[in-house]
């Protein structure tokens, strides 16, 4: 069988990378907030004011580095069988790394700054772009099974999981731009991931060709 890639890297150094690029990412996060405290202690803001003040910075804060972490689970569990990576394989999660580096500048707009539909845009289209290049690594994964011991089950159960995921942050930044400046709260369509998952696996199953049943000269088994 020919090789999907001129060159195939061992997983070690990749994964390391990964981890340190999401560790970065989420500790970036915080650097507003750290700065938001000293103007507070020039202000002579108490606590309470500080927490009152800054709100809007604590809870965006929250939800990207809940979300980051959740990407980070998903892809370790994805590529936690995967035993050699190919380049382009590596392209695929350098997209993936470079919407995780980019999230913090979006999620700084929405803790400091007044909605508007483009700022959820950004937002929620970071996101997108999160889960798609996920999608892609799956795809990939699924033309090259030798890559990893990942059963064809398993790999398709990725790919439904991430169409979902990306139908309903699409959902989430339509309700974000019409709804503005309220209109994050759409995101929690996510929690209708395990219903709309199972319904693209059901409908996955309809669309495939049923195994021919066998005949009375098929030997037994």
């Amino acid at each position: 069988m020919p090789s999907p890639g001129r060159q195939q890297y061992r997983t070690e150094r990749f994964t390391a990378f990964v981890d340190a690029v999401v560790a970065i990412a989420m500790t970036l996060l915080v650097l507003p907030l750290t700065d938001a405290v000293s103007e507070a202690a020039s202000g002579k803001l108490t606590t309470a004011e500080f927490f009152g003040e800054h709100s809007g910075q604590l809870l965006s804060f929250a939800l990207s580095f809940l979300l980051i972490a959740t990407f980070w689970m998903g892809h370790h569990s994805q590529y936690r069988d995967v035993e050699r990576v190919t380049g382009p394989l590596l392209w695929i999660n350098v997209a993936w790394m470079a919407t995780i580096v980019w999230l913090p500048v979006p999620t700084a707009m929405l803790g400091q700054m007044e909605s508007d539909p483009l700022q959820a845009a950004v937002y929620i289209g970071t996101l997108i772009m999160t889960q798609v290049t996920t999608l892609a690594g799956w795809l990939y994964l699924s033309r090259h099974p030798q890559l990893t011991r990942a059963s064809d089950d398993v790999l398709r159960a990725g790919v439904i999981g991430d169409l979902a995921a990306i139908l309903l942050f699409a959902v989430a930044m339509v309700i974000a731009v019409l709804a503005a400046p309220n209109g994050y709260a759409g995101l929690f369509v996510l929690l209708l991931a395990g219903p709309v998952t199972r319904a693209l696996n059901r409908a996955a199953r309809r669309r495939r060709p049923a195994a021919p049943a066998p005949s009375s000269a098929d030997p037994l088994v």
